[in-house]
């Protein structure tokens, strides 16, 4: 088997716009190709090959980068995007505190840095790790305007709420754009699956699941999905109940050995079947770690 193409850091991403106000820069999902290195790492293995996008909100003058990407390069590609567009003024939001979504902080450390109280803690309790992860993520810039709850923001006219969400990390932070019916999901969200972070914590995941689906957003985008559905608008609600499905049938894996043993293809079939997921495969092993972490669980 030939050895994967190691393409350049920020090479291949694509900006899309899957609203006028919103740019999604979105890299990989690239049959064949890795970002890093051909060894196991976080960067290619649990962004890369997935597909990874975060966005920016912009009005006039002025945008909300929604985290901050995997790497040094692509926030200077993303910034430098954004300010040939003739964006001046940036905020960041951080919507958690895993690497690929904090890698490139350090280019956006002139500017307000807005992130829950707890995304601050984890940052600054795993601050060792990242920086010395496999790639690193040196110097880690860590937030400079810490929210404890829902919060409120203004764009120009428009209005954007941040609003703690606990599923797949319990500092998870969802950007609502109320005006145009848009929810910016973070790792809330995924799709095909979501990727279990904190099994001990799925019982709650599926309760924020349902109470975020009831403020009614109909377009949906998450940090890691299909890049044609991302441009196209992104997502409906059925993720959500798909998402929903999908923890439950999970957590059902500990009293039923013959569902543990089901490949994503067949876990996920009657979602596949509907048009609610599409099947993508580097998401089995996603999908078999999952299992192991939520059959690992005490009890």
């Amino acid at each position: 088997m030939a050895a994967p193409a190691l393409l350049p850091l920020g090479s291949t991403m694509r900006v899309l716009r899957p609203h006028p106000n919103v740019y999604a820069f979105y890299d990989g999902r690239i049959e064949g190709a890795r970002a890093h290195s051909a060894a196991p790492n976080w960067l290619d293995d649990g962004a890369y090959a997935l597909g990874v996008c975060v966005y920016a909100v912009v009005e006039g003058n002025e945008a909300i980068v929604y985290d901050t990407h995997i790497s040094i390069p692509h926030a200077r590609l993303m910034r430098r995007t954004l300010e040939e567009a003739g964006i001046t003024s940036f905020r960041v939001v951080l919507s958690h505190w895993h690497d690929d979504h904090v890698a490139g902080n350090e280019v956006f450390s002139d500017v307000e840095i807005i992130a829950l109280d707890r995304t601050e803690q984890a940052l600054a309790g795993n601050r060792i790790a990242l920086e010395n992860g496999d790639p690193p993520i040196f110097p880690l810039v860590l937030p400079n305007r810490i929210i404890t709850g829902p919060t409120e923001l203004k764009l120009g006219a428009l209005t954007v709420k941040l609003e703690p969400a606990e599923i797949h990390s319990h500092d998870g932070l969802i950007l609502l754009l109320p005006e145009f019916g848009l929810m910016l999901a973070g790792d809330t969200l995924e799709e095909p699956i979501t990727y279990v972070a904190e099994p001990e914590r799925l019982g709650l995941h599926v309760e924020e699941l349902k109470r975020i689906k009831e403020w009614g957003y109909p377009r949906i985008l998450p940090n890691h999905g299909a890049p044609d559905v991302i441009a196209a608008g992104g997502y409906g609600p059925e993720l959500i109940d798909a998402t929903i499905r999908y923890v439950k049938k999970l957590l059902h894996t500990r009293a039923d050995m013959a569902l543990a043993d089901q490949d994503l293809s067949t876990f996920i079939a009657g979602d596949i079947a509907s048009g609610a997921l599409t099947y993508f495969a580097p998401y089995e092993e996603v999908h078999a770690n999952n299992v192991k972490k939520v059959l690992a669980l005490p009890g």
